[in-house]
Order: C-alpha cells, then sequence, then structure tokens
C-alpha cells in the first residue's frame, strides 16, 4: 500500500492499560478501527512492554499511512464514586503520557488531548441524563460506521475491547472534525 500523503490522516487513540482503542480516519473515512489487547500480565508485566505494543502498531501504521493529526482522549483527572483510586489515576496518566510520546515520536506530530464530554460533543452525541455515555456512543458508531465488528462471549456479552474501539472512532472523528474546521478557518 502506498503513502496517502495527500489525504487527511487522523488517528484516534482511546488510551488505557489493559486494552486501547485505535482507528484512523482517512478523510472523514474510517480506514482502521481495531483494539490492542495489553491485558496478559505474563507477555506485559510493565507499563513498557504495554506501551513496546502500542508503538509497534503505529509503526506498522506508519509505514502505510501519513498521519497528520493524532487525537488521544485525555485521561480522567478526577475521582469518580466506585470508580478510580489515586493509584489508578496515576497510572492511567502516566501510561497516557508514554503513548503520547510514542504517537509524536512515530508520526512527528503533537498529539492533541481531547476529553470525552468534548469529543462527544463535536460528533454530535448528546447522552442525556441516565443514559450510559459508552452505549450511547456505540450506537452512533453502529448508524455511522458499518463495518464497525460487534463480537460477543459466550454468555452473550460484548467482548471486551467493543467500547474501547468505539471510543477510539469517536475521539478520532472528532478530531478530523477538529482539523477540518481549523483547516476551513485558513
Amino acid at each position: 500500500m502506498s503513502k496517502h500523503s495527500k489525504q487527511i490522516n487522523t488517528l484516534g487513540l482511546d488510551v488505557s492499560t489493559s486494552i486501547t482503542g485505535l482507528s484512523l480516519f482517512v478523510n472523514n473515512e474510517c480506514k482502521i478501527n481495531e483494539m490492542i489487547d495489553t491485558r496478559n500480565k505474563n507477555k506485559f508485566p510493565t507499563l513498557y512492554d504495554k506501551a513496546d505494543l502500542i508503538r509497534d502498531r503505529l509503526v506498522e501504521i506508519s509505514k502505510d499511512y501519513e498521519v497528520g493529526q493524532v487525537y488521544i482522549e485525555r485521561s480522567l483527572f478526577v475521582f469518580t464514586s466506585g470508580y478510580s483510586s489515586a493509584q489508578i489515576l496515576s497510572k492511567l496518566s502516566r501510561f497516557n503520557g508514554i503513548v503520547s510520546w510514542i504517537s509524536y515520536d512515530v508520526f512527528k506530530v503533537n498529539p492533541t488531548l481531547v476529553s470525552s464530554a468534548t469529543a462527544r460533543k463535536s460528533c454530535g452525541i448528546k447522552v442525556k441524563r441516565g443514559q450510559n455515555s459508552k452505549q450511547v456512543c456505540l450506537d452512533y458508531v453502529l448508524d455511522e460506521y458499518q463495518e464497525f465488528v460487534l463480537e460477543y462471549t459466550r454468555s452473550g456479552n460484548l467482548k471486551p475491547g467493543t467500547f474501547d474501539k468505539s471510543d477510539s472512532y469517536i475521539i478520532g472523528k472528532a478530531g478530523w472534525e477538529d482539523w477540518n474546521k481549523k483547516s476551513l478557518k485558513s
């Protein structure tokens, strides 16, 4: 595959220490939507081992696509009751920084950190009070991106990584929209 240097290529990442979602947009069309699974503690005992796997995938992408924009979901900064401890937030923030640096190193583009709320707003997604924002975003992606693959476990639940892929799609789409609006103002 040849480099697509004349097209607008935007990478969206939903970074997590367990599963990282990745979506690549070329002129508002999603060309890659996948997850990078780093849950195996024997294979990936440290954050750096996990980061190496992500680096490897980004390097593969850089061989086929010239990425001009990288958007990464900003890690949480506040405690949410029942969800995150200070230690987990710190670890996630460190890992987000490592992946941000890797994306800069691979693509030579300053990554833009964007909150999930900002990304949803940019895509026109409205989450009503009481709704599950992850499910609302997944429904949006399923409506917009026909190639999105839903996989289920034997017990009928969504396989791990589904929401990460969905979230990376929203981040990448919002990034493309953001870049396009900026380019129109020029």
